[in-house]
């Protein structure tokens, strides 16, 4: 990716894990980085540490919880106040949860931090993203979200209760929301190509990271026999598919290891796109921010 002008990046998840090591990469090429975060002690270090590694371009931190909409919505409206143009979206923020919570404004915590909240938050910054593509490269300008290969366990949603409250089970709800990171890349990369927009979606392995001591004993039993990537060999591939002018040349992709994946079936199904759109378009907007 070529050009005289500073690129900017909006990072979430940006406070740990793979999240921090993007900023700072991207922070080190000279990108302009917004990152997002939710811990306050944890925001505040992650912002000294991307600072110190920048090569020029001004970092900022935005503390918001995106499993609330109000604090998405707030978070879109502060990022437009620091930018008039976003080159590289990428929706990191989430993780999984050990028991049902419901929000104050009536969500359930992990399919609203997961998925919703990343939703809002992309569809209020589209007017940035879209300034961006009017004088940058065809490709260059992107939105990359991070799943999981959980998104490949599943065989479906469930349309009548997308947030589990009736049967909520923790794994089962996190594979739930990361399928939905992945549709909700393919209908973004739908409605973008006329822009000349890339979106993807990626699952960056099983990371050492504050994931760990998040889930129920039975997960964290199931991730321990698993390999263990460090965030920086998780956070390779995003960077690669926030940079590499191959990760421009198509759009709507799942990758891993910055090869091609082959996503959940369900991938490929317009309607089960469409749908899960149009459901979080109707979810969202009963927050009323």
């Amino acid at each position: 990716m070529t050009g005289d002008f500073q690129r900017v990046a909006v990072v979430t998840g940006a406070s740990s894990g793979i999240g921090k090591e993007t900023a700072k990469a991207l922070a080190k090429q000279g990108w302009r980085v917004i990152a997002v975060g939710r811990d306050p002690a944890r925001s505040a270090a992650a912002e000294a540490e991307i600072r110190a590694v920048s090569s020029g371009g001004a970092v900022d931190m935005i503390r918001a919880d995106l499993a609330l909409m109000a604090d998405a919505a707030r978070a879109a409206r502060e990022i437009a106040t620091l930018v008039d143009r976003i080159d590289v979206l990428i929706n990191n923020a989430g993780g999984m949860a050990k028991d049902m919570v419901v929000t104050f404004e009536g969500y359930e915590e992990s399919f609203a931090g997961n998925h919703l909240g990343p939703f809002l938050l992309t569809n209020r910054l589209l007017p940035l993203i879209r300034r961006a593509a009017v004088d940058a490269p065809k490709g260059s300008v992107r939105i990359i979200n991070t799943s999981s290969d959980g998104s490949e366990m599943i065989t479906g949603l469930p349309w009548d209760d997308l947030q589990m409250f009736d049967n909520f089970r923790p794994g089962a709800a996190y594979c739930n929301a990361k399928l939905a990171n992945v549709l909700f890349a393919r209908g973004l990369s739908k409605r973008l190509a006329k822009d000349g927009i890339v979106a993807h979606a990626m699952h960056p392995g099983t990371i050492a990271s504050n994931f760990f001591i998040l889930p129920d004993a039975q997960t964290q039993a199931f991730m321990a026999t698993r390999d263990v990537l460090t965030p920086e060999q998780g956070a390779d591939t995003l960077i690669w598919l926030a940079t590499a002018k191959e990760a421009g040349e198509t759009s709507g992709g799942y990758f891993y290891l910055r090869e091609p994946r082959a996503p959940n079936p369900l991938i490929n199904d317009d309607a089960v796109v469409d749908r899960l759109w149009l459901e979080s378009e109707r979810l969202v907007a009963k927050a009323g921010v």
